[in-house]
């Protein structure tokens, strides 16, 4: 690319002229501002003291220097201390001839050795449906797997169940007592609807139990300790962890309809993983894990019998590992789950897609895992995310105000409809495409609205901005796909022209040149992105890219061009351009048609 050749460039005129040693990455490459002339800016201010020049004087030498090495700069000029390199014609004509048949343009391949990159995302407990933070944890944890694939990782996706543990306890115990032998199929609910059913049940007669034992002059914290179902669910959770065959065999059944409903739910996102674990299974690892520790003397038991390790030192506090009675926490499983996974994949990094609520959790987890003597405790990296709110506010599973992955995506689909109609994009198609085009469409609003935001930030999320063929929106980039596509087949069709022809010698208007320099910065952008886990910054490239094309799109004829070297170098960009779109989309998660 030509920004190599550029800083090598300027790293051989600076020894050249000064004898000043600079490693080409050193070299602070830019693009130019758009108030300014040129395409790449170096900037000068470095080099100033050294030379004991002007910095439009050492700007200028540079200029002269690099315009001989290197011939695919056309001009330069000097502002003050910058100087900007304009690049020729000809090698962005070259550069679309070259990549218009590439069907990968900005994508890597994975290196044949390349330890693995395990993302765990999704990680949904077995009480409630997936939710509308859910749908952001997994397409949040789908999109980064895609980005760092796309940038030649070799990526392992995993989800964590966690199917076990009192919040797990609190719905089975509301079933037996109030369900009356309920099930998906007498009920004609999708298993993890109905197993949510009894959650926010538990919830509501949990807290009729709290009031009345408040009322009776308890108080209050201690009332929800001795509320007659909490100590109800914590023995049943105790029964669980003893192996109870009744208590097991009720577990079993109730998780299986959860997880019937949860694959659905995945299939209608579209993700998918390599590998699936459950805390009932690693949970008694973590349990080994902190006998070990005590063993070692880095955790410590206290007189109740829980044990605990102290992270005071660190600039945390103590730590829980296990309750009284011998029950495991959270930290249990993960420190179990950890270690099975490094001994699976001898990972390189091991990366969990959790909310940020979450944060001094994984900051434990690092640390304990340390202290224990993994010296791969380092390659834990918690991929931190902000929350989903709605406009009303915040949602609460157990009090079942939430918005349900599955009916947020149904209604998403009516209103792609909808929109669909009113723009006049259903012509000429069967109901069967129709129907497909409606859920394509609806999941690509879905997925960009979420992952164009920063994934640090949190996030305000509007359905009715999310759909929509114009502004920053997956439909609009979605609908640009296909109407590149049309161009493309309408060039092959109707007007004959031949892609695998060579573009002759061109001079590229403005508008062409912002399309290609976009393009051309693609590989850079997917490096960017991947090195800072930010599928937020393929979507609003994606969107730019768009952009850009649209106002060359109404600009600059295509097939109405009469010069058959310029049409063809204009179908050529066309082609790139869905490429490019394509793949961006592609990372994250997100289809797009080839008609509308």
């Amino acid at each position: 690319m030509i920004e190599n050749n550029l800083q090598q460039a300027v790293a051989n005129a600076l020894k050249s002229l000064y004898g000043i040693e600079a490693a080409p990455g050193t070299v602070v490459l830019q693009a130019t501002k758009k108030e300014f002339e040129g395409d790449y800016t170096v900037v000068v201010f470095p080099y100033v003291k050294q030379t004991r020049k002007s910095p439009e004087q050492v700007g200028n030498e540079l200029g002269a220097e690099v315009s001989k090495a290197v011939a695919e700069v056309s001009g330069y000029n000097v502002i003050k201390g910058f100087l900007n390199f304009s690049v020729s014609d000809s090698y962005w004509a070259e550069f679309v001839d070259s990549k218009a048949g590439d069907a990968s343009y900005g994508l890597s391949k994975a290196l044949p050795d390349a330890k693995p990159v395990v993302v765990e995302y999704s990680s949904p407990n077995t009480n409630k449906p997936l939710h509308l933070g859910h749908i952001r944890n997994n397409l949040l944890g789908w999109s980064v797997s895609q980005l760092l694939e796309a940038n030649g990782a070799n990526v392992k996706k995993v989800n964590l169940v966690n199917d076990r543990g009192i919040h797990i306890c609190k719905s089975m115990l509301a079933w037996l007592r109030y369900g009356n032998g309920e099930t998906p199929e007498s009920s004609g609910m999708k298993g993890d609807h109905l197993v949510g059913k009894y959650y926010v049940e538990f919830d509501k007669h949990y807290k009729e139990e709290i009031n009345q034992l408040v009322a009776k002059g308890m108080d209050e914290e201690e009332a929800k300790k001795q509320a007659p179902l909490m100590l109800e669910a914590q023995q049943m959770l105790k029964r669980w962890e003893e192996g109870d065959k009744e208590i097991r065999a009720l577990w079993e059944k109730m998780n299986n309809w959860v997880y019937a409903g949860f694959d659905e739910t995945y299939r209608k996102m579209g993700v998918a993983f390599d590998k699936i674990y459950y805390e009932s299974n690693t949970y008694l690892l973590g349990k080994e894990l902190v006998q070990k520790g005590l063993d070692m003397g880095v955790l410590f038991r206290k007189e109740d019998g829980s044990v605990w390790c102290d992270l005071t030192a660190d600039g945390l506090d103590q730590k829980l590992l296990l309750r009284r009675d011998g029950t495991s926490v959270y930290m249990t499983q993960d420190l179990g789950t950890a270690l099975l996974r490094h001994n699976e994949f001898d990972a390189d990094k091991l990366i969990y897609v959790v909310g940020n609520e979450q944060d001094y959790h994984f900051k434990v987890l690092k640390l304990v895992l340390g202290k224990l003597g993994f010296d791969w405790a380092d390659k834990v990296y918690h991929l931190s995310y902000g929350m989903v709110e709605l406009p009303n506010g915040k949602m609460k599973s157990r009090e079942g105000t939430v918005v349900d992955a599955d009916d947020l995506i149904a209604e998403m689909e009516v209103t792609a409809e909808e929109m669909c109609r009113d723009h006049g994009k259903n012509d000429d198609m069967s109901p069967e495409q129709l129907k497909a085009l409606y859920h394509t469409l609806a999941l690509g609003a879905l997925k960009y609205f979420i992952l164009k935001v920063d994934p640090t930030k949190n996030m305000l999320f509007n359905p009715a901005e999310s759909i929509d063929f114009n502004g920053n929106t997956g439909p609009f980039i979605q609908y640009t796909y296909a109407r590149i596509r049309s161009i493309v087949r309408k060039a092959a069709e109707q007007e004959g022209t031949d892609l695998s022809l060579n573009v002759k010698p061109l001079e590229l208007n403005a508008k062409e040149r912002a399309v290609v320099k976009a393009l051309h910065d693609l590989p850079g952008t997917v490096a960017s992105a991947a090195d800072s886990y930010s599928p937020a910054m393929i979507a609003n490239y994606a969107y730019d890219l768009a952009k850009n094309f649209n106002s060359f799109y109404q600009d600059t004829p295509i097939l109405r061009e009469t010069d058959a070297n310029i049409r063809l170098f204009r179908v050529k960009l066309c082609a790139l351009v869905a490429v490019a779109l394509k793949n961006t989309m592609n990372i994250l998660g997100i289809d797009v048609p080839e008609r509308m």
